[in-house]
């Protein structure tokens, strides 16, 4: 069987080696060593002022409407992992969804300003597969209507725009580090921002809104992380640049292969340094989708389509038109790749799917 994604597991000593000085220590949660070294690497390996280690991304998203005093309704993509949408209908916020690029995936900025009224208090847009959106015209559509900025950059990691973190975008920016991430922690999360204060304000909520041991200056909940994870993410991240290597490889090694099938890929921003995470395919039809896709199931080959179905079609949302997202969502797939994936199941893929097309 060729899953569509694994995890990476690093060298099991070197986890273990770290595992064995939590329990020396007996402090395994509550902001430790480890959860703080994990903090100071990331931002150094980034090139970050500041950053925050949260429990997941889901929890980053919803801090994000929390401390940034989103109400009313936002602005945001059909196209995305769930997420972003049950986050902010958790926050008690109404999404508004703008339609998307079909060539980046990404929110067309064309569209934004045509859905902003006096309702709306927010932007949370995605980086679709870590591509950086069109930043600098969704930064000027917010400047001129005084709204704030979150770029859901749940795929990002190691990503690079114009030379410097994606993550360095918006007023706020949110990571998932997911066990099916290019970089985990098993579980966990990261928040992003250039501002001192709001980063202490977001370090206080995260802690049940703690200033001090028996103060609270904020309502607050648990967005805490755990040495265990940690300790992943430390190895994990040790690892990090080989990671990316063997993914650019694959991921081009693909592009290879499927020159003969009639699909189409996601195009770049032209000013990324990529990471590479994930491999999807744009097909005619829906119906040569399913068509490919059940012939991969049927031979042990497993994919995902991501993302299916496009958000404004969720039963807890006001349905909007979004003929772009909906056609994309209806055609896309995301074919396997992981860390161990070899060049020979990658052809083995590439035959099943020439093989659906001809057939």
């Amino acid at each position: 069987m060729i899953p569509v994604t694994k995890p990476y597991l690093p060298p099991q000593n070197e986890y273990i080696s770290l595992v064995n000085e939590i329990w020396k220590r007996n402090w395994i949660t509550n902001n430790g060593p480890l959860v703080n070294k994990l903090e100071l690497d990331i931002k150094e390996y980034l090139g970050l002022k500041h950053f925050l280690y949260v429990t997941n991304g889901t929890i980053a998203i919803q801090m994000a409407y929390k401390l940034l005093g989103l109400s009313g309704k936002i602005i945001t993509t059909p196209f995305s992992y769930v997420a972003t949408t049950s986050s902010a209908v958790w926050e008690g916020l109404e999404p508004v969804f703008c339609d998307i690029d079909p060539k980046t995936f990404n929110v067309n900025p064309d569209s934004i300003e045509e859905k902003i009224t006096k309702e709306i208090s927010g932007i949370l847009v995605t980086h679709v597969f870590g591509n950086p959106c069109d930043i600098e015209k969704i930064e000027r559509i917010a400047k001129k209507h005084n709204l704030k900025i979150i770029y859901d950059a749940s795929h990002c990691f190691g990503v690079m725009y114009k030379g410097k973190s994606v993550y360095q975008y918006g007023d706020i920016s949110t990571a998932s580090f997911h066990a099916t991430k290019l970089f985990h922690t098993i579980e966990g999360g990261g928040i992003i921002t250039q501002s001192s204060e709001l980063t202490r304000e977001l370090a206080e909520a995260r802690n049940f809104g703690h200033d001090g041991f028996d103060k609270f200056g904020r309502v607050g909940i648990n967005g805490k992380n755990s040495e265990f994870h940690a300790a992943m993410g430390l190895t994990v991240l040790n690892h990090f640049e080989a990671i990316l290597s063997t993914r650019k490889e694959q991921f081009n090694y693909y592009v290879e292969k499927l020159r003969g099938l009639e699909v189409t890929f996601q195009k770049l921003n032209e000013n990324v340094e990529y990471n590479y995470g994930y491999f999807p395919v744009v097909f005619s039809s829906e119906k040569q989708l399913l068509k490919s896709k059940e012939m991969l199931e049927d031979n042990g080959v497993y994919c995902r389509r991501y993302f299916y179905p496009s958000l404004n079609k969720l039963s807890y949302v006001k349905e909007q038109e979004c003929n772009m997202a909906e056609s994309l969502a209806s055609r896309i797939l995301c074919l396997p790749l992981y860390h161990e994936l070899a060049k020979e199941e990658q052809d083995y893929i590439a035959r099943l799917l020439l093989r659906a097309q001809n057939n």
